[in-house]
């Protein structure tokens, strides 16, 4: 397998029907908005859902889930400790750095892609590690609008000789909206983790497939879609255009003021050309 030997930009195109795309658990887990009403995904929830694809596909990975591990492990630690190797170097506060982060690398895809922190507690060695691939948090093109529901649970929790009284909640969800979130893979930290054009071709799938075995009651089937990813392979090492430039040579923009769905009579796509540096347009799965 081949290290990356050049730089890509890449831009997904989502849209979201009466679902919550990601809660702010600081705001009574309602849609994320910025100060100007439009939505947001953090970058965080947008790795989280590319970790799961590519363990859908066979790689193994690091950061996992509690609700989709498939190796037992309860924490990290106990997973970093899982390689006999890299538990003697944890033990070892004089233990090689480099050799640790090589090791972690190797062994697990989102690492190396992502980078981590190796940092727990009772170890005596502490390891940083840059990943190459960094993702922008999702915007939406237009404010988006919230609807909340109330909602009640009427069952017993526990066995009791009286019925209990209803609990009362509250469930949010983006009635529609349409959101962009951009990305690059740098070279330079793709040579340090061992990132290679093979990885990178598989990041691209787990992009198309996002949405792929992620429902939940916030976020229904069918309701979350990814319609474009735009893929952007430059000739060298540190690219013919800076990722600002290329993450701009795509524009969105709503046709009408509200609309619900994603097609050709309510937005306009605009791609604008950048000389010698050709991008793949790829349909969401």
């Amino acid at each position: 397998m081949s290290i990356l030997d050049h730089k890509v930009d890449f831009a997904v195109v989502l849209s979201v029907s009466k679902a919550n795309p990601n809660g702010d658990p600081l705001n009574g887990n309602r849609p994320r908005q910025n100060y100007d009403g439009h939505g947001e995904i953090s970058d965080v929830a947008i790795k989280r859902k590319i970790r799961n694809r590519l363990q859908d596909m066979g790689e193994s990975i690091f950061v996992q889930s509690d609700d989709r591990k498939t190796d037992g492990f309860k924490s990290l630690k106990e997973r970093a400790e899982s390689d006999e190797t890299l538990a003697k170097m944890l033990k070892d506060k004089k233990a090689a750095r480099d050799k640790f982060a090589s090791i972690a690398c190797e062994k697990w895809i989102d690492v190396r892609s992502f980078g981590q922190v190796f940092a727990f507690k009772g170890s005596d060695l502490s390891v940083g590690v840059r990943g190459p691939v960094s993702v922008q948090t999702a915007t939406s093109i237009d404010p988006i609008d919230i609807t909340s529901l109330q909602i009640t649970k009427s069952v017993n929790s526990v066995t009791s000789d009286t019925k209990g009284s209803d609990t009362m909640g509250m469930k949010h969800r983006v009635d529609f909206g349409v959101y962009v979130f951009n990305g690059s893979i740098n070279t330079q930290l793709a040579e340090k983790t061992g990132f290679t054009n093979e990885d990178a071709e598989k990041i691209k799938q787990a992009l198309i497939t996002l949405f792929e075995n992620d429902s939940s009651s916030a976020r229904p089937d069918g309701s979350m879609e990814v319609h474009k990813v735009y893929w952007w392979e430059h000739s060298s090492k540190l690219g013919q255009y800076s990722s600002a430039k290329v993450h701009r040579s795509l524009r969105i923009e709503a046709k009408t003021d509200a609309p619900k769905s994603f097609d050709e009579d309510n937005y306009t796509i605009a791609l604008h050309d950048l000389q010698g540096l050709a991008v793949e347009v790829f349909n969401g799965q």
